[in-house]
């Protein structure tokens, strides 16, 4: 079975800060890490090679840098990872994205399985996987917390609001998991070595994948960021002293003296 994880490195967001000024995310001397929906995508799908054999092929698009986030997937258990990096893409949205990897999986050739994490967690849009789905025109199914084989089909436990549905489809598929779903390995010290010492990355650029210039970076971007500000928290919060009963008493006076009771 051919497997492959989409994957982005991401700045580690606890201890990321926004520059007061410009609005922007300041990134200097903040780690990068590969973000956790998409190791968990990563996890399940070395379970899954691991269960019926094959091979695992990490993706990622990005600069230079996002080698190290492929080198810790190949140090888990990944067998090839590939790194699509090229100044023509900065900029790009999640369409942009989603188009560059689309062609790289078809660079890539056949393919049963797509693993994406639900979301990446410096953009919260949760766009890519679907978008990728769409580009390639196979079926998709979002939000997993369970996967497994049944004879050729595969069975996918899908999250809700208020509980889950039980999911069927015919591979090939592409499946977007939350954090839910596994538990993702810790990297031996042998797969380490031989991630770091004897595996390489593959690098392809925009002219490896023969793309459409006009959908690449800011111009194949429509999304537009017209600002990124802190909430502030203008309200202030009361303790109230005493016993249960007089915090009780308190409560009640204060909700109704605002009207609320």
């Amino acid at each position: 079975m051919n497997i492959i994880v989409c994957i982005k490195q991401v700045p580690n967001t606890n201890e990321v800060k926004i520059d007061p000024k410009k609005g922007t995310l300041i990134r200097e001397g903040v780690p990068s890490i590969i973000n956790p929906e998409d190791k968990h995508g990563l996890e399940e799908a070395l379970r899954l090679k691991e269960k019926v054999g094959g091979k695992v092929t990490v993706l990622t698009m990005g600069p230079p840098q996002a080698k190290v986030a492929l080198k810790e997937a190949l140090a888990m258990g990944a067998d090839e990872a590939i790194l699509v990096s090229d100044r023509a893409f900065a900029g790009s949205d999640t369409l942009a994205t989603s188009y560059v990897l689309s062609k790289a999986i078809e660079k890539i050739g056949a393919f049963d399985v797509i693993f994406c994490g639900r979301q990446a967690i410096d953009g919260d849009t949760a766009q890519v996987g679907p978008q990728i789905a769409e580009n390639l025109g196979i079926s998709q199914v979002t939000y997993a917390t369970k996967f497994q084989i049944k004879d050729d089909l595969i069975e996918i436990q899908r999250a809700l609001e208020d509980g889950y549905s039980v999911l069927e489809t015919k591979l090939p598929v592409l499946v977007t998991v939350l954090d839910k779903i596994n538990e993702p390995r810790y990297p031996s010290i042998k797969g380490v070595v031989n991630a770091f010492n004897k595996m390489d990355v593959i690098t392809l650029s925009a002219k490896d994948l023969a793309l459409d210039e006009s959908r690449l970076g800011l111009d194949g971007s429509p999304t537009k960021v017209k600002k990124t500000f802190v909430p502030t928290h203008e309200k202030i919060g009361e303790i109230l002293e005493g016993t249960p009963e007089e915090k009780v008493s308190k409560l009640i006076y204060i909700l109704k003296d605002v009207k609320i009771v």
